[in-house]
């Protein structure tokens, strides 16, 4: 348990951010899944819009590292522009 009110304050804002985080986390990824079960080209290009502008803000905000925003923008692209 935390000893001073600083320490207490923290904790608190900790739990807060963590929830926040976590729907943040689990929204990401279900956009990722839209993209990779899109079955065709336009339906995927604009789940891919979404999931990137998502994961710009995500990077933007402290969520992700922008390397791991970036990484998934590079492997989502290249799979939509497999799609046929």
């Amino acid at each position: 348990m935390p000893r001073h009110k600083s320490a207490e304050k923290r904790m608190r804002q900790s739990a807060r951010r963590h929830i926040r985080n976590k729907a943040r986390l689990s929204r990401m990824k279900t956009l990722i899944k839209k993209v990779r079960a899109a079955k065709e080209k336009k339906e995927a290009e604009t789940a891919l819009k979404n999931a990137v502008q998502y994961l710009d803000r995500l990077a933007a905000k402290g969520v992700i590292h922008r390397n791991k925003a970036a990484n998934q923008k590079s492997k989502l692209t290249r799979f939509v522009k497999a799609v046929k």
